[in-house]
């Protein structure tokens, strides 16, 4: 699994004719689509969530992750509309989305898009996404109908062989990250290369109460081999969603308006991250956020920043997609073209610090041809990350994740 991480190496997851499209502006939310969250659709990507990630782990541990589930489940969405046959049950499969009509599907995307984007002026939130197709390939129309309509996409067709085309599609990356991920294409797109399918997300968040920079100071973090490292960490105390659970405890940090939060998980130090992470499941993520109360405490919390990048083709292909990636699948709803993905990208930043969190995060899926019960309310706490431990990026109005990492080693 290829990887590359900044900041000192850090250790921190047409029909349509020939396809005479041309760089079609992002449309609204198609007429018709249904307003309304979809819970199922939200379940499914918490699920898939933390299956993507325990497969990255089992790769990853000893590692600084950060990933976008949320990003990765779109991109694969909107590839998912392309799928038939064996191929589409098992896309289904490993997106949990067994039993969802594609109609269904689409209209829950389109909804999700349209609430994550809420207003909130210290919450920034935008996501877009973007087919790129080489020129002479012929795509499905219904194909390429459903992804502007439902996921907003943007469509151009590219000769490949021109040495502008990687430079135009990572240009429309980094503008939709801000900058924060400037390429996913590679300079020299494969010759059998026929489509890229990308999602990007940027997140830009000031807490809700910002960390004082007066009390930030160097203090003693322990990595996963016992020694340790000065690094700046943040510290303020006050009121806040906060549950004290078995081997670990989590605090809730909240931007703007309170509606997209960080969630900082602290192994406790006889239990380890490895130990917390083997229990991230779908029924336990709820029944943990079920039991947060509201609870004075004082919480100290490294600055960090970090980028992350893996090929997630290993991952998806453990979670059940193989079959995608073979000669054998069959995309005919997408192209008549006889075609596999080549490859899943995926890219992220995060940048922790005393005002609030920014992060990014980008998903390219590249098509080739083939040749409990609540107790009492807790006690003060004291929160003290001074050791490996585990976030997430959460949107409370729906539950989506929107990132989740593993963090080792502040950088």
């Amino acid at each position: 699994m290829r990887k590359r991480q900044s900041l000192v190496r850090s250790t921190m997851v047409a029909g349509l004719g020939a396809l005479a499209l041309c760089s079609l502006k992002q449309p609204a939310v198609g007429e018709g689509a249904n307003s309304e969250m979809n819970p199922n659709l939200v379940s499914a990507n918490v699920k898939f969530a933390f299956h993507l990630l325990s497969e990255i782990l089992k790769r990853d541990s000893n590692t600084n992750v950060f990933v976008s589930p949320a990003s990765v489940a779109m991109a694969l969405a909107m590839t998912y509309n392309g799928a038939a046959a064996d191929t589409q049950q098992a896309m289904a499969a490993t997106l949990e989305l067994q039993g969802m009509p594609l109609d269904e599907l689409n209209r829950g995307y389109a909804a999700l898009r349209t609430t994550l984007a809420g207003a909130d002026p210290k919450v920034e939130l935008h996501i877009a996404n973007s087919l790129w197709a080489r020129k002479g390939i012929a795509f499905r129309p219904d194909f390429i109908a459903r992804n502007k309509e439902f996921y907003a996409a943007e469509v151009t067709a590219l000769d490949f062989s021109d040495p502008t085309a990687a430079p135009t599609i990572n240009a429309w990356v980094s503008d939709n990250t801000k900058g924060k991920i400037a390429r996913i294409v590679d300079d020299r797109i494969p010759r059998d290369m026929v489509l890229f399918l990308i999602n990007a997300v940027y997140f830009k968040g000031e807490w809700s109460r910002p960390f004082q920079k007066e009390l930030t100071e160097e203090r003693e973090f322990t990595l996963l081999d016992g020694t340790k490292k000065m690094h700046p960490m943040m510290s303020q105390s006050g009121s806040y969603n906060y549950y004290r659970g078995e081997k670990f405890q989590v605090v809730n940090l909240p931007y703007g308006r309170r509606q997209i939060s960080l969630y900082v998980f602290l192994p406790d130090k006889d239990s380890s991250l490895k130990e917390f992470c083997a229990n991230l499941t779908a029924d336990n993520w709820d029944a943990w956020m079920s039991k947060m109360r509201r609870s004075e405490g004082d919480l100290t919390l490294p600055r960090f920043k970090l980028d992350y990048e893996l090929l997630l083709n290993d991952a998806l292909k453990a979670m059940g997609m193989d079959i995608a990636f073979t000669a054998r699948a069959d995309f005919s709803a997408m192209t008549p073209e006889p075609v596999l993905i080549s490859q899943v990208k995926h890219k992220t930043y995060v940048d922790v610090n005393e005002q609030g969190t920014e992060a990014a995060a980008a998903t390219s899926v590249g098509m080739a041809l083939t040749a409990a019960a609540v107790g009492p309310p807790p006690q003060r706490f004291t929160m003290v990350v001074d050791r490996p431990f585990f976030i997430a990026i959460r949107d409370n109005r729906t539950g989506m994740l929107l990132f989740l990492g593993s963090i080792v080693e502040p950088k």
